[in-house]
């Protein structure tokens, strides 16, 4: 598990019995955002000092400096082949980078404010962004252009992502929402109304068929997408949650606050076959490619502001306490 912070610190933590980790130093202020390459063997992170950073994860702590943006970098994240990296800053740019070559491949600029998120889609044909300019903008990643955009005038995305199949995008809002949109039609599916206060982060579980968000008023609150409920709430941090992210499989999640804590979190889907759940998804979603975006005829969207109920979780009192004692830090 990788983590970042605003103490500057890349940190590596080793999850095996021996608990360690390893402390990388190189960005030279806050460290906003961090992502594990798909095959492990490359971190990307991005920085209040401009720069992304490609590093090694090993106890020599290697790293290459990407230059070329001129304000905060807020959002880092590699394709799915692993071969290039989308940064989002708030010099309103959006930057591709070669991973191999350590390059700038290409710029995508409309963006009229500070552009907090920037994502690819599964099949790296599309990159997803959000921004304060109060919209969500879907771009092309082959002819460099914007090919649709979302608005929300009710205030702005903090966060989007692509679900696992690429059909639909997710936002989270700091007006306390979480909207989904299929971006083959263009329609709103899904708007959760949960939190009291902003939403910093999302993660779809691998099936595709959860969302868990992590907001501001403190809590993480896991969605049933199928069903389109709330079925928990999550109490541990103290403060606002500021990030939250699925394993690959699935089985556990982790997320990070402002008090300064990182809690690894086990699902309870262990009712479900995973190998099951995957197989289903996979034939439920890939009959055949998506369109292209361009292919589609928008139509209206709607909304879903049903009444949502939850379960509460208080690990102090329904998860059995497995807080590790500080690890041994390697500083590198």
């Amino acid at each position: 598990l990788v983590t970042c912070s605003v103490d500057r610190l890349l940190i590596l933590w080793k999850l095996t019995t021996q608990c360690r980790a390893y402390s990388f130093e190189g960005h030279a202020e806050a460290v906003t955002s961090v992502d594990f390459s798909p095959d492990g063997q490359v971190l990307a992170s991005a920085s209040h000092d401009h720069t992304v950073r490609l590093w090694i994860p090993c106890i020599y702590g290697e790293s290459s400096v990407l230059k070329g943006h001129t304000a905060s970098v807020r959002s880092v994240s590699f394709s799915h082949d692993g071969c290039s990296v989308v940064s989002a800053s708030n010099d309103k740019l959006i930057k591709v980078w070669s991973v191999s070559y350590q390059r700038l491949l290409f710029t995508l600029f409309q963006h009229t404010g500070w552009v907090r998120c920037a994502k690819f889609s599964p099949d790296g044909r599309l990159i997803v962004s959000c921004s304060e300019d109060k919209s969500v903008t879907i771009w092309d990643t082959r002819n460099k252009i914007c090919v649709n955009r979302f608005s929300d005038y009710e205030g702005f995305a903090t966060f989007v992502d692509f679900n696992p199949s690429g059909t639909c995008i997710a936002s989270a809002g700091s007006n306390n929402t979480v909207k989904l949109w299929d971006i083959r039609t263009n329609k709103l599916l899904q708007h959760f109304k949960v939190h009291r206060a902003g939403v910093n982060c999302i993660s779809f579980h691998p099936s595709g068929n959860y969302l868990i968000t992590a907001s501001t008023d403190g809590t993480l609150k896991i969605l049933d997408l199928l069903g389109e409920r709330l079925i928990y709430t999550l109490h541990g941090h103290k403060g606002p949650v500021l990030c939250v992210a699925f394993s690959k499989s699935g089985e556990k999640f982790a997320s990070g606050g402002m008090d300064t804590q990182v809690l690894l979190w086990k699902t309870n889907f262990d009712t479900l076959d995973y190998e099951e759940v995957f197989k289903h998804n996979f034939r439920r979603t890939h009959i055949d490619d998506p369109p292209h975006l361009l292919d589609i005829y928008p139509r209206s969207p709607h909304l879903h502001d049903e009444n949502l109920n939850s379960v509460e979780v208080d690990p102090s009192f329904d998860v059995p306490d497995k807080q590790t004692p500080d690890p041994v830090v390697i500083n590198i």
